[in-house]
């Protein structure tokens, strides 16, 4: 008989935990209640509570250890759902996460628009209208939201991409943790500093999101670090990945000009934001 286990807030952590159970042979199914905005784990025979409750036990005291995140990634790889069922879920689950993130789903609608809008053939409009310009012609124009103008303008398809998958991720995480105008805050502060950075280093010629998106992981980094218990994570795979990508901007070896300036101010931006908002939380817990 089928059993409820344990509610979680977070997708991320009830699809980790239950790929956990999965992994010792334990089945469960993730159930999603609206109402409460939870996700529920129910356990499929009840045989398995005691030991399936020691393991939920164990992952509330340490949610973010990377045994979990493995299982996770083990599961997906071997999963037996046909593909069009596994599409439509995990289209369902990016709706859902977008409609807990508004400004977060907005971003990206505008991103979107605006880059299908370029390959139409209206690039040139849109950069007239959104690109950046040098400091002194801002202040006799007073055309001031062309500071973050550039952060809505891609030239490629995989610029796009790239960009938008780590935004939809990153963003949504941040902005249900910390709310909606949190998030704004962070978009303007990270996209300003990185625009502002990428001007001066090589004039306005430039545009993407990639800044922003470096200033998210410098901030779900640092938050994850030393605040490990607000739910924010990032595995040090993925942040080793994107430090190499950024080097090898720098190192001018890529088929790409890369923002590097925008890049490495987005990151510490987003480092120092994360910084100053644990400041006021007590004692940081680091591991």
């Amino acid at each position: 008989m089928a059993k409820p286990l344990i509610a979680i807030s977070q997708l991320r952590y009830a699809d980790s935990l239950a790929s956990y159970l999965k992994s010792q042979q334990i089945p469960v199914q993730v159930h999603h209640v609206p109402e409460e905005d939870q996700y529920v784990l129910v356990l499929g025979n009840d045989n398995d509570h005691a030991r399936a409750m020691e393991i939920c036990q164990a992952f509330i005291q340490a949610p973010n250890d990377p045994k979990y995140q493995q299982a996770a990634w083990q599961h997906s790889e071997r999963t037996d759902v046909p593909v069009e069922q596994a599409q439509g879920s995990s289209m369902r689950r990016w709706l859902v996460s977008l409609r807990r993130a508004p400004v977060t789903g907005v971003i990206l609608i505008l991103c979107t628009l605006i880059f299908g809008a370029s390959l139409v053939g209206l690039f040139q409009p849109i950069a007239a209208a959104l690109m950046i310009m040098p400091l002194g012609n801002l202040l006799q124009n007073h055309e001031w939201w062309r500071l973050l103008g550039p952060a809505f303008i891609h030239f490629s398809v995989l610029h796009f991409i790239f960009n938008l998958l780590w935004w939809s991720m990153l963003g949504s995480q941040v902005e249900r943790k910390f709310g909606s105008s949190f998030i704004i805050i962070l978009f303007v502060v990270t996209a300003l500093v990185s625009n502002l950075a990428q001007l001066i280093v090589s004039g306005p010629n430039f545009g993407g999101l990639s800044g922003v998106v470096y200033g998210l992981v410098g901030f779900v980094w640092i938050t994850g670090w030393l605040r490990p218990q607000w739910g924010l994570y990032l595995p040090k795979a993925i942040v080793g990945f994107m430090l190499v990508w950024l080097l090898l901007g720098f190192a001018d070896v890529l088929w790409v000009n890369m923002a590097n300036a925008a890049h490495t101010a987005g990151l510490i931006s987003g480092c120092v934001m994360a910084w100053l908002l644990t400041l006021g939380s007590g004692k940081p817990t680091a591991r």
